[in-house]
């Protein structure tokens, strides 16, 4: 694709420029190839910029730049005053297809579940569909690992039109606070967009609340086009302000939950490994057995319900496909009933207020105790680890403080912030130690949630990931207690 027609019209360059022939982008110096459009962005820990001449010497035919950034070079350098955005645009424009409808979903907790929940009701309804997000891509020919919640720009657009080709044409994608306020999706064409709730999380990365909660806001008020459809949990904190940017927007808002005006949930009766949901949408009322446990689970349910309604199926098909849910992996997942009756289950809870969600979800479906296994990250907002220590002693009847990824730092000393607020913690560092010993505990009506790192298979120690899955210890350690008990269940 020439140069001239990737930038567009609103930036100018000198003749000789605007028939260089580019074959392909990227922001890394080290995949450049001849012929690429290499942007040399500003990192938290590098500057692009001192890349160039890499870039030059590997062949590359353009280079994009930050307004202001001196830079020399013997082919067309683009200065745009946010090069991060002009990447996704012209990323958009290399690749050229994406799926026709695209849902994307933002806010702390629940965001994998409402891409794997609408995906599952689009297949139900009979249409090629697919998702995107922390689990990778997911669709009918498979999944495949695409390395962040929301990739680069370049490989997120690849990925959009690889999905296109494959003749997906529905597409349920996260849409992550480091995503948005990098401008990646900015070149997504997003016809609903959903915000199911926010709290603290990711500040190591952004400088406070307020500036995690614009980029947030940022889907509803600039990456989505006018006219779009905005699914907006009622029940959530700061639903105002995302009702506010939506209205300002032109969208048409679908507000869910108890408070809901679109989706209104009447009641929820918690059973056993399931609940029954009254619901009333536009006048109707529908009685919903969904197979899942949790009122944070009824939440992203009802909220996936809101985007397919949104993007135009038929409400009484699209409430009953939600009887036939399946779970997403680490998420509320339940992965061993033990020989005595006891539950097991993973969840992806590492943030305070998911933590508090998940253990008050699981309160009404444990008979006797319920236990968590928790830990916190390493180089990662060091604040909630106190938090999340006074979460767990507050909500769960016995507490086991474990390593999450401890990464750089020492995990003792994460341990011990936690500890600090849980003073009657078991400490285990080693988790999957910590895993055994707490299901070799559980009595009959017992409940087990070992938290953090859900579908995650490595731990990330020092600069190292060692592999390690709470999915295998947990299965371990039931066949160890099942071959001990004479191998009954």
């Amino acid at each position: 694709m020439q140069l001239s027609a990737l930038i567009g019209s609103d930036v100018s360059l000198p003749p000789e420029g605007e028939a260089t022939e580019i074959v392909g982008l990227t922001a890394d110096s080290r995949a450049v190839r001849p012929g690429f459009l290499f942007a040399a962005l500003a990192g938290t820990k590098a500057d692009g910029a001192q890349f160039v001449p890499q870039a030059l010497a590997q062949g590359a035919s353009a280079i994009l730049i930050e307004t202001g950034v001196a830079v020399s070079a013997p082919v067309p350098v683009i200065a745009d005053r946010n090069p991060r955005r002009r990447l996704a645009l012209m990323a958009a424009k290399f690749y050229g297809k994406q799926p026709r409808t695209i849902a994307a979903v933002t806010g702390t907790n629940g965001k994998t579940s409402i891409v794997t929940f609408l995906r599952q009701i689009w297949v139900s309804l009979g249409l090629d569909a697919a998702s995107l997000g922390t689990v990778g891509i997911v669709s009918a020919r498979g999944e495949r690992d695409l390395g962040a919640t929301t990739p680069d720009p370049v490989t997120l657009q690849a990925a959009l039109a690889s999905l296109a080709d494959e003749g997906v044409t529905h597409l349920a994608m996260e849409a992550s606070s480091h995503g948005l306020a990098q401008f990646r999706m900015d070149g997504a064409k997003v016809t609903a967009a959903a915000f199911t709730n926010i709290t603290r999380d990711h500040l190591d990365y952004h400088h406070d609340f307020e500036d995690y909660a614009y980029a947030k806001l940022r889907l509803f008020g600039e990456v989505m086009g006018p006219g779009g459809v905005a699914v907006l949990n009622a029940d959530a904190t700061h639903f105002a302000e995302f009702e506010a940017v939506s209205w300002a927007r032109g969208h048409r808002v679908i507000s869910v939950g108890r408070k809901g005006r679109g989706i209104c949930l009447v009641a929820a009766r918690p059973g056993t490994r399931g609940q029954s949901l009254d619901v009333i949408h536009e006048g109707r009322n529908f009685k919903i057995e969904l197979p899942l446990i949790g009122a944070f689970q009824a939440s992203n349910a009802l909220v996936a319900a809101g985007l397919a309604i949104g993007c135009g199926a038929q409400a009484d098909k699209v409430f009953a496909a939600l009887e036939n849910l399946q779970g997403a992996k680490g998420r509320l997942e339940e992965v061993a009933h033990l020989p005595n009756g006891a539950s097991v289950y993973v969840d992806y809870a590492h943030t305070p207020d998911a933590l508090a969600n998940l253990l008050e979800a699981m309160r009404p479906h444990t008979d006797r105790q319920l236990v968590v296994i928790f830990g916190c990250g390493g180089d990662r907002d060091p604040g909630k680890r106190p938090q999340m220590g006074d979460v767990a002693s507050k909500l769960a009847d016995i507490v086991y403080v474990t390593d999450d990824n401890p990464r750089g730092e020492q995990a003792d000393a994460i341990r011990a912030a936690i500890l600090a607020t849980a003073p009657n913690a078991i400490e285990i560092g080693d988790r999957g130690h910590a895993i055994d010993l707490a299901m070799r505990s559980l009595s009959a009506g017992d409940v087990l949630v070992v938290a953090g790192k859900g579908h995650e298979t490595g731990q990330i120690i020092g600069n190292k990931t060692v592999p390690f899955s709470d999915h295998l210890a947990i299965a371990d350690a039931e066949a160890r207690i099942v071959a001990e008990a004479g191998g009954g269940a």
